[in-house]
């Protein structure tokens, strides 16, 4: 899935990206850890792999997020 860059705090590695639809969603240290990544900007474009859904009640976690390369 595709998103895009919106906040990014380099101190605790943790930040959020928006989904196409403009849906907020938050990422912690692991996810940003495990796509190798050194810094995010808002306004990159990232691919995202995710768990859970984005139904009521339901929650959506990103597990890895990395730069989108064309």
């Amino acid at each position: 899935m595709q998103a895009t860059a919106y906040t990014y705090d380099p101190d605790s590695r943790c930040g959020q990206v928006l989904l196409d639809d403009g849906t907020p969603v938050p990422f912690d240290a692991a996810a940003f850890d495990a796509g190798g990544l050194r810094l995010l900007r808002p306004g990159q474009r990232v691919r995202i792999e995710t768990e859970g859904t984005r139904g009521p009640g339901e929650g959506l976690r990103i597990t890895l997020i990395t730069l989108q390369t064309l």
